[in-house]
Order: C-alpha cells, then structure tokens, then sequence
C-alpha cells in the first residue's frame, strides 16, 4: 500500500500528502474544511502541514473502503 511509505511520526506538507492522495489542492482542502480529511496545523504564517499519522491512518481507512474489488 502506498501509505507504507508515509513516516509514522512527523509532519507532511500539502505538495507531499498529494503525492499519496492525488487530488487537487481545492479539492483537499475543501475536505479538511468539511472535516473528511485530518485537520491541518499552523506552524507559521505561511507554513501548514499535517501530522503524518493522521495522513497515514486517514489513507489507510480510504483504502480499506475501496477494497474487495480484486
């Protein structure tokens, strides 16, 4: 799964969750606006990441959903 690749601990930018996740950046965000995506956090003015458990948990349950197909 590709979320083996996201550390376990840590922070991820936007650029680096959707390299995981490939959506658009409005798309992303209106999820975490809506709450169906993690929330992010502000280290700074301009600086916004995501706790990378969060990200890997999230993608992880989002996988599952897809599941069954094989």
């Amino acid at each position: 799964a590709m979320a083996t690749q996201i550390p376990a601990t840590g922070f991820l930018r936007l650029h680096q969750i959707l390299e995981f996740f490939p959506i658009s950046k409005s798309a992303w965000w209106k999820g975490c606006s809506t709450g169906r995506y993690p929330k992010p956090l502000k280290l700074g003015p301009r600086t916004t990441v995501w706790r990378a458990e969060d990200i890997k948990a999230f993608i992880e349950n989002a996988g599952k959903e897809g599941e069954g197909h094989e």
